[in-house]
């Protein structure tokens, strides 16, 4: 679906590596691989603040037979390297290292997490702050932090991100009072969990958030059935924002009768409208080696967000090659499109997400597309 404001607004070369936490530490030159994924939010201003996730990788990853890859250790980046005949490079943001009894990867950058503050449509940048960069501080970073998502809840602004290493694939919290400053609170997801949004808003007394825990494993549903068996949007419920109890009825499921949903996983953290939560998710169509990533779209009921009110197989978003056109010389991938913000704009949203896992992607869409 076309919409009039619909842009890139920010892409791999508005990175200034010179002031990234990496710089002077690896001696070797490195590259955007992408600036994309950014969590939002509005700030006290009217500004938009985007919490960008910055891939970092080598500009020459190969050298003597091995891959390298980038980690964080104790205060410091060093430099793994790999024997090319014992990993798979078929992906270009990860590599296998082949051999063992499950799947066990490598990635081919390091992330952080970068704040650019944005005018209140999104579509004008205002600042980036280096200085309030997020980069590891811990082990169980040491492969970097992915994809924040953030959601306000009352005075309080909660973002959660990804953290990578061999320790755990983690889910980690950070809290802020003004969307500039952050804290460390902790991990609060101990299993692999890509996707966990906050709601934006208590229900009761009850924090609330969508989690996409992944497995090897998942039993059939039976023949006929309007679900898919796979990675499923679940719910999860907490009375302080850290600890988590696994809510028992499933959220969103991947449907049965469209292939556009054979993986499904959270995007933007689920906002309260006159007719109950309103949740963007991605769903994937199976397409080569990572697929075909749109937006959907969900409201959930108010009081039990394990109830879908309504809901739609058509994407509210989907991959936009025009609009990468002017970056085509810096792409890697294609067909993904994956949503992780989203902020009142009056009669519309300002819909943010990243582009082909290369750039940020700004999107006015109607209130009218969602019916509230």
């Amino acid at each position: 679906m076309p919409y009039a404001i619909d842009r890139l607004v920010f892409v791999p070369d508005d990175v200034d590596l010179g002031r990234s936490p990496l710089a002077g530490h690896i001696g070797e030159e490195t590259y955007v691989l992408g600036a994309f994924n950014p969590g939002m939010t509005r700030l006290a201003t009217g500004n938009l603040l985007l919490m960008v996730r910055v891939a970092e990788a080598l500009r020459h990853p190969i050298r003597d037979g091995h891959v390298r890859s980038i980690r964080w250790d104790d205060g410091r980046y060093v430099l793994d390297a790999w024997p090319l005949d014992q990993v798979d490079t078929a992906d270009p943001r990860k590599f296998r290292v082949l051999g063992g009894g499950w799947p066990v990867m490598a990635l081919t950058s390091l992330s952080w997490l970068l704040p650019v503050e944005l005018s209140p449509d999104g579509l004008e940048r205002i600042a980036i702050h280096y200085d309030k960069a997020i980069a590891p501080t811990a082990s169980f970073q040491c492969y970097g932090i992915e994809d924040a998502r953030i959601s306000r809840v009352g005075e309080r602004l909660l973002m959660t991100t990804c953290s990578v290493s061999p320790e755990r694939h983690s889910t980690t919290l950070h809290s802020s009072a003004n969307g500039l400053d952050w804290t460390f609170e902790d991990i609060v997801l101990d299993h692999q969990n890509k996707d966990m949004l906050i709601f934006e808003g208590l229900i009761g007394d009850q924090y609330w958030a969508q989690t996409r825990p992944l497995g090897d494993l998942y039993f059939a549903y039976p023949p006929g059935s309007e679900w898919r068996a796979g990675p499923a949007i679940n719910l999860a419920t907490s009375p302080d924002g850290h600890h988590w109890k696994p809510y028992r009825e499933p959220g969103i499921r991947p449907y049965s009768a469209t292939v556009a949903t054979a993986r499904i996983g959270g995007g933007a953290p689920p906002t309260l409208t006159d007719d109950g939560w309103l949740t963007l998710w991605h769903g994937v169509e199976p397409k080569e080696i990572v697929g075909i990533y749109r937006t959907y779209w969900s409201i959930l009921d108010r009081d039990d967000p394990s109830r879908v009110v309504r809901t739609s197989h058509h994407p509210v978003l989907e991959p936009s090659p025009d609009l990468t056109v002017p970056i085509e010389h810096q792409m890697y991938l294609r067909d993904v499109v994956f949503t992780t913000g989203i902020a009142d704009g009056g009669d519309h949203y300002v819909v943010a997400s990243g582009e082909a896992d290369l750039a940020c992607r700004i999107t006015h869409v109607p209130k009218s597309v969602f019916g509230v």
